[in-house]
């Protein structure tokens, strides 16, 4: 009776190369990473390294650069250069927040998928299209025919609109909204009937015109922008500059000791 032999491991077919994987399953202490993260194509190995001890580990824990650095051999440099390239990416935010004691501190929040990616983008609103907006002496003829919407009493005929509208335009053109306008002409209106509703409004329109606006001076020039908030390389403490870097006292530090 011939002797059966046990099975020996497959082996890897003659003329393979690349990765083979031996997958076990995990029950516990484990991390679910998308290969949006693991293949990313522009994240460094650094950054996507980075981001999956991030993911992995529990919320409040510090994750700031010296934290990272002082685990890792890869120094403080080459770490804040990894989480620039985090939230370039969305995978990671850090802002400034100021506390009640006035000092300013990091809030770093980790995506385990990043955000604004183009399926995460909502839907841009429908475009309107908008007409034209009406020339003066339409705005001004629109204005004089709605009067009657806010006393019945001021009731014109085409004829009187045709007649006022260029009075109106005046004002418009002069800077009034038409909500001034409107006010104007329909503000403190006698209680008895108003037998002749165009010639008061000619009236008002008359002896209440505004003078114009007076010319403005020349605009200096704006004062500069303040620098936006940057997280320090070396300390972490929020500082202003138009670049990522360092601040002055840890570039000052770096000098000595070069």
């Amino acid at each position: 009776m011939t002797e059966q032999q046990p099975s020996a491991p497959a082996r890897a077919q003659s003329g393979t190369s690349g990765v083979q994987h031996v997958t076990e399953r995990h029950d516990e202490h484990f991390t679910v990473v998308g290969n949006h993260l693991a293949q990313h194509p522009e994240l460094s190995l650094t950054a996507i390294g980075l981001a999956v001890r991030i993911q992995s580990l529990p919320a409040g824990t510090p994750v700031g650069i010296k934290a990272l650095a002082a685990k890792f051999p890869e120094g403080e440099i080459r770490i804040a250069a990894a989480l620039r390239e985090l939230e370039t990416h969305g995978y990671l935010t850090r802002t400034k927040e100021r506390l009640q004691s006035g000092r300013v501190v990091t809030r770093t929040v980790s995506y385990n998928k990043p955000r604004n990616t183009p399926e995460d983008r909502p839907a841009p609103p429908p475009r309107r299209t908008e007409s034209a907006a009406p020339t003066p002496h339409r705005a001004a003829a629109d204005l004089l025919a709605g009067l009657r919407a806010v006393d019945s009493r001021l009731l014109l005929t085409e004829r009187d609109v045709r007649r006022l509208a260029p009075e109106v335009s005046v004002w418009l053109e002069r800077g009034v909204p038409p909500t001034a306008v409107e006010r104007t002409l329909t503000t403190g209106l006698p209680q008895e009937p108003i037998k002749h509703p165009a010639a008061l409004l000619a009236h008002r329109l008359t002896t209440l015109l505004p003078p114009p606006l007076p010319v403005a001076p020349p605009c200096s020039a704006p004062a500069p922008r303040p620098d936006p908030f940057q997280t320090c390389d070396g300390c972490e403490r929020a500082f202003r500059a138009p670049h990522p870097g360092s601040c002055r006292d840890c570039r000052t530090t770096e000098r000595k000791v070069a």
